[in-house]
């Protein structure tokens, strides 16, 4: 896999992680996940990661305010963002911040394809 290619899944829920792992890998990507901001953001994964998806309700840093430090820092990934408990609002301040999808789960796996493939293949999601 091509350095830059990796997609990093950061989400305290071990079953979406792994579930979102398996797909995407089912699907020839190169896939590292976390259970936290804070394990991506000290992992070498940070400067491979081409796509990020994250959860936005997690302890410690949301995905929301992960998007944003790393925006801050000067390392802006193309990020997905995941929630259980959507709200339009911070839906709305995600999208027009730059993030790339906001998917409320449960999801279906083309939507989360459609996103992830808009960033790595620059194919324009559904």
């Amino acid at each position: 896999m091509p350095k830059g290619r990796m997609i990093s899944i950061v989400d305290d829920d071990q079953f979406v992680r792994k579930s979102l792992k398996r797909l995407l890998k089912s699907l020839g990507y190169s896939v590292s996940d976390f259970p936290s901001a804070a394990e991506f953001l000290g992992s070498p994964s940070l400067r491979e990661t081409a796509c990020l998806i994250a959860d936005i309700h997690m302890p410690g840093m949301t995905g929301v305010e992960l998007y944003g430090y790393l925006k801050g820092a000067g390392h802006a990934i193309p990020t997905v963002l995941i929630t259980a408990y959507p709200d339009d609002s911070i839906r709305e301040r995600a999208l027009n911040d730059g993030v790339v999808c906001y998917l409320t789960k449960p999801f279906r796996e083309k939507e989360l394809i459609n996103c992830v493939r808009s960033v790595l293949d620059n194919v324009q999601p559904h």
